[in-house]
């Protein structure tokens, strides 16, 4: 039976499709997107709409069209040979992805001519056969995505290996006595390859480039985790030497060209162990009613000057990486924890957002200048929220601050803690009545003993302190990218890094409707959005509490698109503004520094910068941000294995929180520990993967497991080098 469109007329999948195929032959160099698709082709309901999404799937499949993203294709005009990407699994289910985004295609592994995970490949497409998927056939590998690789030494008597802890390679690597450097075995240690497979070898080659240490000791294993992912974790001298060359000294001329906020009440609120305080706020009443606010931001930039020593190593890092136990930082330690750190009681450069809000916190006017503050008082987080508490604020409510206690709040700055308390819930009230998406996060966290051991492992959910630095720190954002993106369009935009954050994939919102719909809840997966946002928030407040809320966040949480950096603004879907960048953190984000750079060149009256080139470095500090990601996970993997390996054989309580097509992932409720079941471990029965329904059904019992369900693990496996759990089910 075919699809109605709002108009009443029938439309088959024959028809639509012949539709879809004439709109893409008549536009053959256009890339189309969803949205514009449906709105050329009155697509106006969403069977319809789903319908064209599957046909497009499958001209994909026919090579008729190519995938461009999520949401677009494109009229395919490639010929057989293309270049993209290589991606090796470790299953030998190895892929091939063409440049621009497309599909990926199936590389079986005798056609992989030894191609490595991210490197540049030229691939010949094979003949398809019939009822089998497209595959291709690696036949030149242009260029490498690393050649240093990380790993256990086993040294031999005449030879040594490097034995990896993912399944890279088919073989170890091998390393000839000569090129160990003084590695013995179960020493950690990167390796360079020297020699790559080919036709006559194909063995890999390769020598030591520096030794970790030996495999097990706290240090080593964060480095190890550090050199995996390409990441620093040694800072060159010479950036050193240049840092410690900075005085820090503030000059009568530095003075005369701030704002001078010394006589303002400031202070910081960060983590209890932090050092590099980037960011301060201060408070006064203006008049009755209207508050001055300021965030006062570490002025970076006025040390580090663009295409310097210190600049080059910063922008290629792109971030701080946060490890369970260290940082490890973007600029040299003199710059992020003493020259530009905030601290208390010193006179520090800034560059600030000077807020005037009234008592609705309302922004009635604002301006972004130089500034130099003086902050009264450090707080880490739990004093902050202990201040609020102290003085009857309860966490959350959004109320105006209680009366002062008997004889005056309690505790010094109380009022102005309080005032800044209360301001931020009402922008925070205002940010989710606008359409922001409310997704609680909650973090993993440990405490870990002086040789860096885990000895408790817990969640951290953010509190009335932590929210009250977010908010600001996201009006400020929001309000700096406002600044340059709204009042110059066309030929007078000038160039600026934003934040951007894409709608929702439909196909994974798709998904999430039919999830949800066995709790009894809906969402919307079109519209505006405003109004999908607003219905992801209803669902998230329908659910609250119940023992599907955390299963249906992390379902809605992977139909959200990743947050990256780019000159060209698309808005932020998740915050609901239409600009927005990242300011507040030049001390560990390389884009704030950016944005710094570029605020003060078109304050001064300077022409738009150069947009392929912050593009280009857009794209850089998005890859890195993830890089870090991956490395801050791999250190709690890691941190987790190790608290649980002296607790093997043992029983606990835990829940679903991931079903693949190898296995169960469970939490434990105890300590949030997670581990795997092997699909191979469940012998009951033979297990089926059901992708949609996030669950694994038996074929004959039909028994299922799902997201969500409750059940009872032993601790069979604590594997360290893998950074892996294994659990069974107990009983």
């Amino acid at each position: 039976m075919g699809k109605t469109n709002k108009g009443g007329k029938r439309m088959s999948k024959k028809q639509l499709a012949e539709k879809l195929e004439g709109l893409f032959s008549s536009q053959p160099d256009k890339t189309l997107a969803f949205k514009d698709i449906f709105r050329t082709l009155h697509l106006d309901t969403h069977p319809l709409k789903m319908l064209a999404i599957e046909i497009m799937e499958e001209m994909a499949w026919d090579d008729f069209l190519a995938k461009a993203s999520d949401t677009s294709y494109r009229l395919n005009q490639k010929g057989q040979v293309q270049e993209g990407t290589f991606v090796r699994k470790p299953n030998g289910k190895n892929s091939f992805i063409p440049d621009g985004g497309a599909n990926p295609i199936f590389v079986s592994e005798r056609n992989s001519l030894w191609a490595l995970n991210g490197d540049r490949v030229r691939v010949q497409f094979m003949a398809r056969r019939s009822r089998h998927m497209k595959e291709a056939q690696v036949i030149e590998i242009l260029q490498r995505k690393k050649d240093e690789f990380v790993g256990r030494l086993r040294v031999d008597k005449n030879m040594a290996y490097l034995v990896t802890p993912e399944t890279t390679f088919v073989h170890d690597i091998i390393i000839p006595r000569r090129k160990l450097k003084g590695g013995k075995t179960d020493d950690k240690a990167v390796v360079r390859i020297i020699q790559w497979p080919d036709a006559e070898h194909k063995s890999l080659v390769g020598e030591v480039v520096d030794v970790l240490g030996q495999k097990g000791d706290n240090d080593v294993e964060m480095n190890t985790i550090l050199a995996q992912y390409g990441l620093p974790y040694k800072y060159p001298k010479a950036v050193e030497q240049a840092a410690d060359k900075i005085t820090g000294e503030i000059t009568e001329q530095d003075v005369r060209e701030r704002e001078d906020f010394r006589d303002t009440w400031t202070c910081t609120i960060d983590p209890r162990d932090a050092k590099d305080f980037d960011d301060a706020l201060s408070i006064k009443q203006l008049d009755k009613g209207l508050w001055q606010v300021g965030v006062h931001i570490a002025d970076v930039s006025h040390y580090v000057k663009e295409g310097d020593i210190i600049d080059r190593e910063a922008e290629r890092r792109a971030t701080s990486v946060y490890l369970v136990d260290r940082t490890i930082p973007m600029l040299p330690e003199r710059l992020c924890n003493f020259v530009c750190s905030l601290r208390p009681d010193e006179d520090k450069l800034a560059y600030s957002v000077i807020f005037n809000l009234d008592d609705d916190a309302n922004v009635k006017a604002y301006r972004i200048v130089h500034t130099i503050i003086r902050s009264n008082r450090r707080y880490a987080y739990e004093e902050a929220q202990q201040l609020l508490e102290d003085n009857g604020v309860v966490d959350g409510t959004g109320q105006p601050a209680p009366p002062a206690p008997k004889g005056g709040y309690r505790g010094q700055y109380a009022t102005e803690i309080i005032t800044l308390d209360r301001l931020a819930k009402l922008l925070r009230a205002k940010r989710f009545a606008n359409g922001a998406v409310k997704f609680d996060s909650e973090e993993l966290h440990f405490d870990v003993d002086e040789h860096g051991k885990p000895t408790r492992c817990y969640f951290k959910r953010s509190k009335d302190a932590n929210k009250l630095i977010e908010e600001f720190m996201l009006l400020a954002n929001r309000t700096v990218a406002e600044s340059v993106g709204k009042v110059g369009r066309g030929r007078h935009a000038k160039t600026l890094p934003y934040r951007v954050h894409d709608n929702p994939d439909p196909q994974k919102m798709e998904t999430l409707r039919e999830y949800i719909v066995k709790f009894g809840y809906k969402v919307k997966t079109d519209g505006t959005k405003s109004a999908m946002a607003k219905s992801i928030n209803k669902l998230m407040d329908a659910c609250e509490g119940r023992p599907e809320e955390k299963i249906i966040q992390r379902v809605a949480l992977r139909a959200m698109m990743k947050a990256k950096y780019s000159v060209h603004n698309i808005g932020h879907f998740g915050l609901a503004f239409d600009y927005y960048t990242h300011f507040t953190s030049p001390i560990r984000r390389y884009p704030d520094t950016m944005v710094h750079r570029l605020l003060t060149r078109y304050q001064a009256g300077g022409r738009s910068a150069n947009e392929k080139h912050y593009e280009e470095l857009c794209e850089h500090c998005s890859d890195m941000e993830l890089v870090a990601q991956n490395a801050e996970r791999d250190s709690i993997k890691y941190k987790m294995v190790e608290f649980m390996g002296d607790k093997i054989g043992e029983e606990y309580d835990a829940h679903i929180s991931g079903i693949t097509s190898y296995g169960i992932y469970a939490e434990i409720d105890e300590n949030h520990c997670e581990g795997m079941v092997p699909i191979r471990d469940l012998d009951d029965d033979y297990y089926e993967f059901d992708e949609r329904n996030f669950c694994l059904r038996g074929r004959r019992r039909h028994h299922k497991y799902q997201l969500g369900d409750a059940i009872r693990i032993k601790v069979a496996q604590a594997n360290l080098e893998k950074r892996q759990l294994d659990f069974t089910l107990a009983g």
